[in-house]
């Protein structure tokens, strides 16, 4: 059966379908891949200070602020946290749940948002496209904003579509009547809704779905010269909603912070970003184009040849505003100098959604191109790069090497990379969908479940750090010399000290049931001062790796103060 077909688009079927995928693409490897560095560490530590310290007003990163991103996402990791785990937990998968179900709820809304406009078979496949996208699935493993951020922009966007679809079919009626019909315009519930996720955004991200709502009209107004339908969203009322919402805590993480808070967003996080490649993530215009190839998979095998055959039809409204929502924003990504392939993402939907469409109205004119297979050779060669990655990085990176399951793996991912060519070579878009989710369906479990955390040998080294250190309890916290990685912090807590080779030394001296983590840059300056404070330390055990927030290897030594040696008193001669 079709994925497309009538009897998968009925009622609430299309939904729990939906649900289904999501659930078999992001559980596997939501608990077992260890903390990812950077971001992700640095959520979760914030997250666990918030509920260790009562202080759900200001962001820290241990004893420094953290004004990257607004609260968001951390009362929401605190309230999956509270509800599920502990504070002191070391467990990832409390703190990434959120995550995992707000890219669940997006794909669902972005098929119930898009179905009155585009049909249940398009939106189907538009929300399958999107849901099994490597970019989300890859975000909704990760405790951060990115999930959640495109959640708020379903929403919005979503929202915003129903009303401009009503407002212009009723002026285009009254301009040339006809008797299709015209849909009924949304209730000040939706309006209210559509305000309520433009303040949520803001919470989450700052401005960026107000952005992408902004440029969506501006070109909707340069295409029809008018935005009058937009009068019926209630502006004046809406936004004294968004701004109830998302004052309160503006007005007290800038008392709470002296106003540092926000003047620390802005010049150190926001205007480095449109001025320069911020923190070494420059790239060039057109980078993210070149990388939905990979972010976008698999449905990037249908993305060129539908793009190519997309045509804009005046009376096709749908279309039009999923156009007005993707090409501003995504030119103004291309543009801003610091690029994250995960900037993008809140443009997926229209993207899917315009690919599913098209899939499903037929593709046979373009997929019999040369150029489209020579694109459908290169897409499956991505695919055998990947099934070679699965077999690679375990061997390489691993400590055991568990071809018993990344062998038949690969073979079978390469067999699913190479079904879609059968109605692909047919010209058959519409059942090339459902064929496309089988490789995601074969591919992602495999990665997240099985190779990711088996490549402990030499990526993950904040885990074995942390195994080797729980084998001496202590009071004391563990000091850290020139690996100061955020996974590592998160695992070994909050009271996690960092400085040099001398301050390791230091510490050891002032503590002697401590533990301190010496990188081999700092080893020769920790031992040096060791033996100008009178000791000789133990090494307790040693780790080696690859540092890849760094790209750097790493060698790491975890060592004790000397442990005092007492002898037994000898008995007394008779």
């Amino acid at each position: 059966m079709r994925i497309t077909g009538d009897g998968l688009t009925r009622g609430l079927r299309p939904y729990v379908w939906l649900s289904l995928l999501c659930l078999l693409l992001y559980l596997p490897g939501l608990a077992t891949s260890p903390p990812f560095d950077r971001d992700e560490s640095r959520f979760m530590q914030a997250t666990r200070q918030m509920l260790e310290s009562g202080d759900f007003i200001r962001i820290q990163f241990q004893d420094q602020m953290r004004a990257k991103k607004p609260v968001g996402a951390y009362w929401v990791q605190a309230a999956s946290v509270a509800g599920l785990a502990d504070q002191e937990t070391r467990e990832p998968w409390p703190f990434r749940l959120p995550s995992a179900l707000a890219a669940w709820l997006a794909v669902l809304l972005t098929f119930g948002l898009a179905r009155p406009l585009l049909g249940s078979q398009a939106s189907l496949a538009g929300a399958a496209l999107l849901g099994a996208s490597v970019m989300l699935v890859s975000e909704a493993h990760q405790a951060k904003t990115d999930a959640l951020l495109l959640l708020c922009t379903v929403v919005a966007q979503g929202t915003l579509a129903r009303f401009y679809v009503a407002g212009r079919s009723r002026i285009l009626a009254e301009k040339t009547p006809s008797a299709t019909a015209i849909p009924p315009m949304p209730s000040l519930g939706w309006a209210l809704l559509f305000w309520v996720a433009q303040g949520a955004g803001i919470l989450v991200k700052g401005p960026i779905v107000p952005v992408i709502t902004l440029l969506t009209l501006a070109a909707l107004w340069i295409a029809d010269r008018s935005l009058k339908w937009f009068l019926s969203l209630r502006p004046f009322t809406g936004l004294l909603v968004t701004i109830a919402m998302v004052v309160p805590w503006f007005a007290a993480i800038s008392q709470a912070t002296d106003g540092t808070f926000v003047s620390a967003a802005v010049n150190q996080d926001l205007l480095p970003k449109l001025i320069g490649g911020h923190e070494s993530h420059g790239g060039f215009p057109g980078q993210y184009l070149l990388l939905a190839a990979a972010t976008f998979w698999p449905g990037s095998l249908l993305l060129w040849p539908a793009l190519f055959r997309f045509r804009v039809n005046r009376q096709r409204l749908a279309p039009r505003f999923l156009l007005a929502w993707l090409i501003p924003a995504w030119l103004m990504f291309e543009f801003i100098p610091t690029k994250l392939p995960h900037y993008v993402l809140p443009l997926f939907p229209a993207l899917a959604l315009l690919v599913g469409a098209l899939a499903v109205e037929g593709l046979r004119d373009v997929l019999t191109k040369v150029w489209a297979r020579i694109w459908a050779v290169l897409w499956v060669l991505l695919g055998v790069a990947l099934a070679a990655a699965i077999i690679v990085g375990p061997q390489t990176f691993g400590s055991v090497d568990p071809l018993w399951l990344t062998l038949p793996a690969a073979i079978a991912l390469v067999f699913a990379v190479l079904l879609p060519m059968v109605p692909y070579w047919n010209g058959d878009s519409r059942l090339t969908v459902p064929v496309l989710l089988v490789a995601a369906l074969v591919a992602v479990p495999t990665v997240f479940y099985g190779v990711i955390p088996a490549m402990d040998r030499l990526l993950w080294l904040s885990p074995r750090v942390a195994e080797i250190v729980d084998q001496y309890p202590t009071n004391e916290p563990t000091i850290l010399a020139g690996y100061d990685e955020p996974s590592l912090i998160f695992l070994l807590g909050t009271n996690t000290k960092i400085g040099n080779g001398g301050a390791a030394a230091a510490h050891l001296a002032a503590h002697p049931q401590a533990l301190a983590v010496v990188e081999s840059h700092q080893d020769r300056e920790f031992r040096l001062t060791a033996e100008n404070l009178g000791f000789e330390p133990e090494l307790r055990g040693e780790v080696e790796g690859l540092n890849y927030s760094r790209g750097r290897n790493a060698l790491l030594r975890i060592y004790g103060a000397p442990i005092p040696q007492f002898r037994l008193p000898q008995e007394g001669r008779e």
